[in-house]
């Protein structure tokens, strides 16, 4: 089913590096593998695959600098972040580099399995190049996590990326807290309602024209929020 999918595989752990190749191979995937930064900056670009599933500590060259630099160059094709401390995410939010997702490590490998499925399955398979949203002025392209609005970029973070684009997945639907954290950080968050309510004032702010009476992002009290729009 996947014969024509090419996933570059950047990862500096040679074993880990073997049984996730191993896994996607199975799983009928093509994988180009690299063990450090530049060796994987020119294997990106050489074979502009569908997916990186990048490392983000690597010697040569960070994670980081690698998507960095591959976006720099036009690669606008899903970049996966392979981290292994929860806390990294939010070193990596700091830094807007283009990475399309994360996830942490040590991951099953039926998650990773089932999340590059599912990517596939929304960006690959949709009729344009990569997949966009649009809502009022707005055009959201969640694998660069950039928002143009009024013919503006407007970067998002990482965690801002995946709750607006859940919400536009799921848009005129009350969505409670804890479904959205779960979508978000995943089963092993150590996350309260704070920190989700805290980036929801955050992307509200880069969504609506007034952030405190929102038109958009509603909050439907003692349950959740609402993406409103037509």
């Amino acid at each position: 089913m996947n014969t024509e999918i090419k996933i570059a595989l950047v990862e500096d752990d040679e074993n880990l590096r073997f049984l996730v190749a191993e896994r996607l191979e199975t799983e009928g995937y093509k994988v180009l593998e690299a063990a450090n930064g530049i060796e994987a900056e020119k294997v990106i670009l050489e074979n502009q695959p569908d997916i990186v599933l990048l490392d983000w500590m690597l010697p040569g060259k960070q994670g980081s600098e690698v998507c960095a630099e591959i976006r720099e160059q036009g690669f606008d094709k899903l970049v996966i972040m392979m981290t292994a401390k929860a806390q990294d995410i939010d070193k990596i939010e700091a830094y807007n580099f283009g990475v399309s997702d994360y996830i942490t490590k040590p991951f099953n490998m039926d998650v990773l399995v089932a999340m590059i499925d599912n990517k596939i399955k929304f960006s690959l398979n949709s009729n344009e190049k990569s997949e966009v949203y649009r809502f009022a002025d707005m055009e959201h392209h969640p694998n660069t996590h950039l928002l143009i609005k009024s013919g503006r970029k407007v970067e998002l973070t990482i965690l801002e990326n995946r709750i607006l684009l859940y919400f536009l997945k799921n848009k005129n639907k009350v969505i409670n807290r804890e479904e959205l954290m779960m979508e978000v950080w995943g089963y092993n968050a150590d996350v309260n309602t704070r920190t989700l309510d805290m980036h929801i004032v955050r992307l509200r702010k880069k969504i609506e024209s007034n952030p405190d009476s929102p038109q958009f992002l509603q909050t439907v009290r003692g349950v959740g929020y609402k993406f409103v729009y037509e």
